[in-house]
């Protein structure tokens, strides 16, 4: 072999055992990486849900005129809160036609058999065509017990169509309903909730009394609207009565309302009058001064000054809050 010949080949041969050595290398990488397992990041702060204390107690109110058509395009300054007659400063106003979570309880007792329940259906349509479209419903059906229907829907053809299906009977639940309808619409996606319920007030199976609904309501930060389907037997009898000063009590201490239509016509107007207050309410927010999360309870009032050249206003609103300790209040 000549000396030419012999230094390409050594070089060759260099060069292949380079290249040998290279993909040994690479395959006992690979395998190690194999066998050795990845390890998981640690969880961090970013990871977990943020929690967020704050003392900004939040009021949903209605202003009405002395006719009482609703009165829409005030400003924070004509409005002044009071919180154990100490004013305070306004730190979040809001008048935006938003959508809501909203708990319809729906009374299929028997004391609603007959023309009551029918009426009740018409009208709550009207309801549902007069709300925000993107409101979104929770639908609880109760007579001897509380049962959610639907949970958490925007289709309003569909509650509609689950009423079709139920026929009045046995005792009523109220107050569970109640109970039931708070925790599901306290879940909901909308900052602003309410509750409707339709019934005749009249409660006579339910596990909680009056006292402990009428606290939760308080609690809540839910507002409550209720429609009494009565006829001339409700009206003069005494559970009638009892279910008429239920019904009225549970709202007002909400900020809601209370209505008991005479007339087929009168109910369609009501339940239309109750969506289009829902759509016409102002937000209110303040941080309380010298705030003490001590749990008691604390009076607030809602005054409303009109603008030059308006009537006399009315403002409706919750009555107050529960400074709780650690937790939004609202």
């Amino acid at each position: 072999m000549a000396v030419k010949d012999f230094l390409r080949f050594s070089r060759f041969c260099s060069m292949q055992r380079w290249t040998l050595i290279f993909i040994t290398v690479l395959l006992t990488t690979i395998a190690s990486s194999a066998q050795t397992p990845r390890s998981t990041p640690p969880d961090t702060d970013d990871d977990k849900p943020i929690s967020v204390k704050t003392d900004l107690v939040t009021l949903t109110v209605t202003v009405t005129d002395l006719y009482g058509r609703f009165v829409s395009g005030l400003t924070k300054d004509a409005f002044k809160v009071l919180d154990n007659n100490q004013e305070q400063e306004i730190t979040f106003f809001s008048d935006t036609d938003a959508p809501i979570s909203v708990g319809i309880l729906f009374d299929v007792s028997g004391s609603m058999s007959g023309e009551k329940i029918g009426k009740a259906r018409k009208a709550l349509e009207r309801f549902i065509g007069t709300s925000h479209p993107s409101d979104e419903y929770f639908l609880i059906a109760f007579n001897s017990r509380a049962q959610l229907l639907l949970d958490r829907t925007r289709d309003g053809d569909s509650v509609l169509r689950k009423l079709t299906l139920v026929q009045p009977k046995n005792n009523t639940a109220l107050y569970d309903a109640v109970y039931l309808g708070v925790e599901r619409v306290t879940s909901g996606t909308r900052q602003k909730k309410a509750m409707l319920i339709i019934s005749d007030g009249q409660d006579n199976a339910s596990r909680y009394n009056f006292n402990e609904v009428r606290r939760l309501l308080k609690e809540s930060d839910v507002t409550v609207y209720a429609v009494g389907i009565l006829d001339g037997r409700d009206a003069g009898s005494q559970m009638g009565m009892q279910g008429q000063a239920f019904l009225d009590e549970l709202t007002s201490v909400t900020g809601g309302k209370s209505f008991y239509p005479q007339a087929d016509v009168e109910m369609d107007e009501i339940f239309e009058r109750i969506a289009l207050e829902l759509r016409h309410q102002y937000s209110i927010g303040f941080t309380p001064k010298d705030f003490t999360p001590d749990g008691k309870w604390h009076k607030v009032k809602t005054k409303v000054n009109p603008p030059r050249g308006l009537p006399r206003l009315t403002v409706r609103g919750r009555e107050g809050y529960y400074a709780t300790p650690n937790s939004n209040i609202r």
